[in-house]
């Protein structure tokens, strides 16, 4: 592997206030926009505990998520025919750091994966998203209502240190669901690993999760120029657009999904330093890349078809 430039200069401490809403391009680029993270948060009290109350400070309504709960576990259930493969590697306690493949011009597998940890394992995920889709109609409100919040190292590192949260990212970001499907399951560069530094920085496993059916839920066709002048990161054909028109891209496919959960990963170093070695966090965010993208080719291989799996 070629070597990586070292650490650029140390810069200010930016405070979470600021920018807790910020739009990143690289989700998590740790050690580049945050270089200090806070060390003094406490864990949280019982009386704190997001499924106890109404509304967490991360906006996630407990009310809302049971309503959501309820209308959505038909579609995980039925239509997309949800199947899990080794959830026994998620942790029941403790933080823990949860790393999938992302695709689908609307993606799917986010509320897929969220929903059915939550309801096997009755622990609440946060997911951590671009904010790009916080701002669709609809889906971005019950995105953050449900748990969704801004793609940045402040939040992740809160909610894996602080409170010992289930945490979901995308490494793949918007290169992943802007992929055309000629390139399903093939897996876009995981940025410049700034999830494996926070997973260091926190003291916690990665836990990687290959997904296959959200590439053939929403499927992109193929991708419309004027993206940059619509303020959108790009502007998906699917099927359903073809015949729905624009609005038919939030109507998914009914695909079936298949989730598999492979070992932990963890990594012998000490937590909450200031840096870590760019060369060990891009081997570390390679290894994470590897085994998904290694778990999607035998799943693919055992496919039969899309809508019957």
């Amino acid at each position: 592997m070629a070597e990586r430039p070292g650490d650029r200069p140390e810069a200010p401490v930016v405070s979470l206030a600021e920018k807790r809403h910020q739009h990143v391009d690289d989700p998590l680029t740790a050690g580049r926009e945050l270089v200090h993270v806070p060390t003094t948060e406490k864990a949280m009290a019982p009386d704190d505990d997001p499924r106890l109350g109404d509304v967490d400070e991360w906006g996630r309504s407990e009310r809302m998520r049971g309503l959501v709960r309820k209308a959505f576990d038909p579609v995980y259930r039925h239509y997309f025919r949800a199947e899990w493969e080794g959830l026994e590697h998620i942790p029941t306690d403790g933080g823990a750091l949860l790393v999938a493949n992302h695709a689908g011009a609307v993606p799917s597998d986010a509320p897929v994966i969220m929903h059915g940890i939550e309801t096997e394992l009755e622990r609440p995920v946060y997911g951590l998203a671009d904010n790009f889709f916080r701002k669709i109609p609809v889906v971005g409100t019950l995105w953050s209502r449900a748990g969704g919040l801004p793609a940045h190292p402040d939040n992740a590192y809160r909610l894996l240190n602080g409170q010992g949260q289930l945490v979901l990212v995308f490494p793949e970001g918007v290169k992943g669901t802007s992929k055309t499907i000629g390139n399903r399951y093939k897996l876009a560069r995981f940025g410049r690993g700034g999830f494996v530094e926070i997973a260091m920085r926190a003291g916690v496993p990665i836990i990687p999760i290959a997904v296959m059916g959200n590439e053939e839920a929403n499927p992109i066709l193929w991708r419309l120029p004027g993206a940059k002048m619509l303020g959108v990161p790009y502007l998906p054909v699917t099927p359903q657009s073809l015949v729905l028109g624009p609005l038919g891209t939030l109507v998914p496919l009914p695909a079936k999904f298949k989730l598999r959960v492979l070992p932990p990963v963890t990594f012998d170093v000490p937590p909450s330093q200031h840096r870590y070695s760019r060369t060990r966090i891009m081997d570390g965010s390679q290894e994470i890349q590897g085994k998904i993208q290694e778990a999607l080719y035998e799943m693919a291989a055992e496919r039969r078809n899309w809508w019957g799996g």
